[in-house]
């Protein structure tokens, strides 16, 4: 089996070949260049540098939000593009799932945060039980310090990961009551290598769809939409 897998959620831009044993490409760039400048020829780039064929994958295993407004639809409507002209199924993977699991194998709890602005991110609660990787709290879209409120209370330490952590990591250190620490920059931001793996376990569960139905998971409202219902109400 061979997944494409797809992340450009956040700031960086991820693409990865993987089979079930083993990652065949990938190629990960966190600059302040767009992702529709970068991620098409870093697609091109793995497939020539790999010696693969886009015919050949079995799937294609993406971001499926949340995140980034914009990065997200560049995101979808690639793999629903490549999904669409290669006749194969997309598999959406939730941002935060994934990003959670780059971490593995850990006693701690795994929580991700991607900042959502207006003080708030994206954000869940994971754990490994016995090896297996487990969601305690679905990804949300919440105040940070309602997540740091939601970890205290469960008493147990916490590994945060994410471009959140840039952004609330003095907040977090007041808030936090728990032991707590930040994960190493390497596995601190999204790799596409986890939404493929995480891909050819959805696979084998039958979790896809097709390229024509497939849409991006917002969890919120985008700012224009927002400021179009402000100015309404205000009009009223």
């Amino acid at each position: 089996m061979k997944i494409l897998a797809i992340d450009s959620s956040g700031l960086v831009a991820s693409v990865a070949i993987v089979t079930e044993e083993k990652i065949l490409a990938e190629y990960t760039v966190n600059n302040k260049k767009t992702h529709s400048q970068t991620l098409l020829p870093m697609l091109d780039e793995i497939v020539k540098i790999s010696d693969q064929e886009l015919k050949e994958i079995d799937a294609i295993a993406v971001a499926g939000g949340p995140g980034s407004f914009t990065g997200l639809r560049i995101g979808s409507s690639t793999a629903k593009g490549l999904g669409l002209a290669l006749n194969k199924p997309i598999i959406s993977i939730p941002t935060v799932d994934a990003l959670a699991y780059n971490l593995y194998g850990t006693d701690r709890l795994i929580c991700p945060i991607m900042d959502a602005r207006r003080n708030q991110v994206y954000t869940g609660i994971y754990e490994y039980n016995k090896d297996r990787f487990s969601v305690i709290v679905p990804q949300k879209a919440v105040g940070i310090e309602e997540i740091a409120s939601e970890i205290n209370q469960m008493g147990r330490t916490v590994i945060f990961l994410g471009d959140g952590v840039e952004v609330h990591q003095d907040k977090l250190k007041e808030l936090m009551t728990v032991p707590f620490s930040f994960a190493p920059v390497h596995l601190s931001k999204q790799r596409a290598a986890a939404v493929g793996v995480l891909g050819v376990i959805y696979y084998q569960k039958g979790k896809m769809e097709s390229a024509d139905i497939h849409e991006p998971v917002y969890l919120r409202l985008s700012q224009a939409e927002r400021e179009l219902i402000e100015k309404e109400t205000a009009d009223k």
